[in-house]
Parts: structure tokens; sequence; C-alpha cells
């Protein structure tokens, strides 16, 4: 179980690069409102600093909740994608608009923000993919998958 975990931390900051990665990519600057909640005003290092830590944190508990069941690529797939969506509601859409003195969902009701919505939506799905996707390819290995299996 340990050995899962670590993977999925590790796949977990991973997952937090390419998804940070989108997010700069984007004309929405959610890593500068990420450092805006955390510092008061928009900060990238702060912003990114955090999204890492959050991105490790979210990792491990993928690894701790679904365990086993992610086994071999197409489970953590599987797995991955529906922890990315699962992440996107609970945190794009309730948790990140009430840091920011909204309305729980506001990004699917405000047109100002449905471009946060989607990037944020499409970016939750690519980081549980990529957890899912490195944390069955680690449980694949034959060796490791026994060792972590018991």
């Amino acid at each position: 179980m340990a050995e899962r975990i670590g993977a999925s931390i590790v796949a977990g900051l991973m997952a937090g690069i390419v998804f940070g990665m989108l997010m700069e990519g984007t004309s929405a600057p959610m890593i500068g409102m990420i450092g805006r909640i955390l510092a008061g005003h928009p900060s990238m290092p702060v912003g990114w600093i955090f999204h890492l830590l959050y991105s490790a944190v979210l990792g491990g508990l993928f690894g701790r909740i679904v365990g086993e069941r992610a086994h071999d690529l197409r489970a953590g797939l599987a797995w991955g994608a529906g922890y990315g969506l699962a992440l996107w509601i609970a945190g794009g859409l309730v948790l990140l608009p009430l840091l920011l003195g909204m309305p729980p969902f506001a990004p699917l009701f405000r047109a100002s923000l449905r471009t946060f919505a989607i990037v944020s939506l499409f970016g939750h799905l690519v980081f549980g993919i990529v957890v899912g996707l490195i944390v069955g390819a680690f449980s694949s290995i034959p060796d490791r998958g026994q060792r972590v299996a018991s």
C-alpha cells in the first residue's frame, strides 16, 4: 500500500505539471488565481507551489482511495477519468468559486466564466487520467504489482 501511495504522489506531481502547463497555455490565469487566494494578489510562484503540493496530495489520495482497482492501464484510465471529473466538480465548480467569493457552480452559470469551466474540466480530466495511467502502469509491472498487492 505504501508503495502505491508513493507512486501516486509522484504521479500527482507529474500530472500537476501537465495540468499547470495546460492552464498557463490558456487565457484563463488559473495559477495566478490560486496565488491570489493564498497571497492576496495574483502570484505565479505562490500559485505554482500550492498547485504542485495540492497535486501531490490529490495523487496520494487517488492511490489511497482507488488502491488496487487501478491494476493496469485500462483500469487506471477509467478510474483516473472518474477521479478527474469528481475533482472538477468538487474543486473547480464548488471550492474555487467559494474561495473567490462566488456561489458554487458559478463557472457554469456566468457567461464570463464558461471558458474557465471548460478549461478546468479539461485540465482536471487530464490530471486524473495521467495519475490513473501512471498508477496503472506502476501496478501492472509484474514484480511491483505482486509486492503492492500484498
